[in-house]
């Protein structure tokens, strides 16, 4: 897991309108490994999604770049798969033809429709294959919005708040099953998440990100094996630092293991 595969060089993001100006993202640095799971971290506003567009190429910066392989980051492209907050699944399509939608897209159908069951299996929808995306659970939709964009054999997955909308059982499911897919493929993966205990039970490295404007805090290393377990000591010495960390970044008492 040496080989450098994201590249993000001193990276400036600002919105303006008519009236005011709002800076997202100021100086922003960060490198990402091949085969890492990198969580992006930080209070409401600090530009976790912002960066995550940007890497995703449906936002541009002011000032900066970002390399995939050594390529800028200009647009969009399948070879960086993107997971909406809320998966944003076609409602007319079922389960195998959402997970199909990008091959359809790419013309790379013919190829490659007989790898869809591959991504049904490896995602636990199983017995889904038909349903419409109104007949299954939330975290059945997170799944086949992930599928949809494994098929596409993505140098690297984004998620964003992927598990954002769910109820904790539904979450902790998805986050294991997260976890066995990033064994099984070995996939890149940058993760935003306002969970502090999720970034931890999931991440190599954690990127604390100061409130708005949003910057490069402090990259914190998770050293432990998978399993991870929720109650042992060094998952909680990992969540104490972070909680003082963002006690520290921001003058609001945040909620316990929330930000």
């Amino acid at each position: 897991m040496s080989e450098q595969i994201l590249r993000i060089e001193h990276v400036d993001r600002i919105y303006t309108d008519d009236e005011t100006e709002v800076e997202a993202l100021s100086d922003v640095s960060l490198t990402v490994k091949k085969g890492e799971l990198v969580s992006i971290i930080g209070a409401s506003g600090c530009g976790k999604t912002t960066l995550l567009r940007m890497i995703a190429g449906l936002d541009r910066p002011q000032k900066g770049k970002l390399y995939l392989h050594d390529r800028e980051i200009t647009k969009p492209d399948p070879k960086r798969g993107y997971v909406f907050q809320q998966g944003g699944l076609f409602p007319w399509l079922t389960v195998e033809q959402n997970i199909g939608a990008g091959l359809k897209a790419r013309h790379v159908w013919n190829e490659n429709k007989d790898r869809i069951p591959e991504y049904i299996s490896m995602t636990g929808l199983n017995g889904f294959e038909k349903a419409f995306p109104h007949q299954i659970s939330g975290g059945m939709a997170q799944r086949v919005a992930i599928a949809r964009a494994l098929i596409n054999d993505p140098e690297i997955l984004l998620l964003d708040e992927p598990m954002g909308a769910l109820d904790s059982f539904t979450r902790a499911a998805l986050q294991d099953k997260i976890v066995e897919i990033r064994l099984q493929t070995g996939t890149t993966m940058v993760l935003v998440t306002h969970d502090v205990d999720e970034a931890i039970y999931l991440s190599d490295r954690i990127v604390v990100m100061t409130p708005r404007p949003g910057r490069v805090s402090e990259i914190i290393e998770v050293p432990m094996s998978y399993p991870r377990q929720r109650n042992s000591g060094d998952f909680g010495k990992i969540r104490k630092k972070l909680l003082e960390k963002f006690h520290l970044a921001s003058e609001q008492k945040l909620p316990e293991y929330m930000i």
